[in-house]
């Protein structure tokens, strides 16, 4: 079910409002108006992560996008794709700390969202590899003991994102070990936004949590 619903979600959802931007882009709506698809930023990336939208492909032509299951964002210290914006499409202000110091933990591309019905540590299997893929481990994902309702005593370790910490990077998709990621960025929009007003989002069937000494 779980596999179905988001293939689902991305087919339908598989125009412009499902494209990741680099960091710091600006709202979809302003970068469009100011991106003047130059392609300076997908130079500037040392892990050839993005890409220019080309015909055939639901991104404006020319603009830069990336997809996270093939090449995620490596979430470089000095962010030189925005650094080489002549815009602003890319916006610095939002990268940097209270000092004025570019913080590349500050981008927010998106945010990821497990699929809990695909997702296999929420069938009781032990993985984390998107938990350990994660730069900000502990705080923009970290693991949670449940009880399994299938065996009815043992503990499963699930994965939980928190979208406050998650930098929408996609290190944790691309590091997913089944066939069709379960856990998918999504841009912040939709994933905390407009996706409630028509999808419900499959959420696992968990009861509480297990005491330390049930473990």
């Amino acid at each position: 079910v779980g596999g179905a619903f988001w293939a689902g979600f991305v087919h339908e959802n598989a125009q412009e409002e499902l494209v990741l931007r680099p960091p710091g882009a600006r709202p979809e709506e302003e970068f469009l108006a100011t991106c003047i698809r130059c392609g300076l930023c997908v130079e500037a990336c040392p892990y050839d992560t993005l890409e220019l939208g080309t015909y055939g492909v639901d991104v404006p032509v020319g603009t830069p996008y990336f997809e996270p299951r093939k090449t995620p964002c490596y979430l470089c210290e000095d962010i030189p794709c925005a650094v080489a914006c002549p815009t602003s499409a890319l916006d610095l202000a939002q990268l940097k700390d209270e000092s004025g110091e570019l913080d590349v933990s500050r981008s927010r591309m998106g945010v990821a969202v497990v699929d809990y019905n695909n997702c296999i540590a929420a069938k009781g299997l032990r993985c984390d590899a998107c938990v350990r893929a994660c730069p900000y481990m502990g705080d923009a994902i970290f693991v949670d003991s449940r009880r399994n309702p299938r065996t009815g005593k043992h503990a499963m370790l699930v994965p939980v994102v928190d979208a406050d910490y998650c930098t929408g990077c996609g290190l944790c998709e691309h590091a997913c070990v089944t066939e069709e990621a379960s856990i998918l960025v999504l841009p912040r929009e939709v994933a905390l936004g407009r996706a409630g007003e028509h999808y419900e989002l499959p959420a696992p069937d968990f009861t509480p949590e297990v005491p330390a000494d049930e473990i």
